[in-house]
């Protein structure tokens, strides 16, 4: 059954309010239009709005390789680190799609400078489920942006060296999901005087267009 069929006459999205999943991906290349996706990998994180507190939840994770009829290049191999076997060895696309949106249920979705993950995941998902995701995206790094105005950092890793956040494994998705959930929990407490559910959160990132940036 493809995505679009279970879609059919169910009721309205609603989005996970309380279990949010950060991801990043691998590509071939940095052309989302072109390029392949080669793995992804995503953790949950908590969300207490009683409290107010957002926990990392390491146990709740997903992470996959997509199987590729061609390898990427070496130079991109040597970036990333999945190897050419390991590529032609990975999930069939399809199936890794349908564990990745079974992991994900109704929870919205971050990461940084999402555009790119989403356009990825979207080309995918249509390719092989039928149909996009119809969860909800913010991107963290507009988060960032809009709580602390007086940074001038634009990549993860400014962002990172602002915060003082080391990553095992740069450019490997596990890895720099989790440091993106470090990053996420660093800005959190100027998130949450700002926001009491989700949508406002939504809100909050778009505050960003608005924002002179040097």
């Amino acid at each position: 059954m493809s995505l679009r069929d279970w879609l059919r006459g169910r009721p309205a999205f609603v989005a996970d309010e309380a279990r949010w999943v950060m991801l990043d991906v691998e590509t071939s290349g940095l052309d989302a239009a072109r390029d392949q996706l080669l793995a992804i990998a995503a953790i949950a994180m908590e969300v207490d709005w009683a409290n107010r507190t957002l926990r990392v939840v390491p146990g709740d994770s997903f992470e996959v390789v997509l199987r590729q009829q061609q390898a990427s290049t070496r130079d991109n191999i040597l970036l990333h680190g999945i190897g050419a076997q390991r590529q032609r060895d990975g999930v069939e696309p399809g199936a890794a799609m349908q564990a990745f949106a079974a992991f994900i249920g109704h929870s919205p979705l971050l990461a940084f400078h999402a555009a790119f993950d989403q356009a990825l995941i979207g080309r995918w998902a249509r390719a092989h489920l039928g149909a996009v995701l119809p969860n909800p995206w913010v991107d963290i790094e507009q988060l960032c942006a809009v709580t602390w105005q007086d940074v001038r950092a634009r990549s993860l890793d400014e962002w990172m060296a602002h915060f003082g956040i080391t990553c095992a494994v740069r450019h490997q998705a596990a890895a720099d999901t989790l440091a993106e959930c470090e990053l996420l929990q660093r800005i959190w407490p100027r998130v949450v005087p700002q926001a009491s559910s989700w949508r406002d959160v939504e809100k909050l990132a778009a505050q960003q267009r608005w924002i002179a940036r040097a």
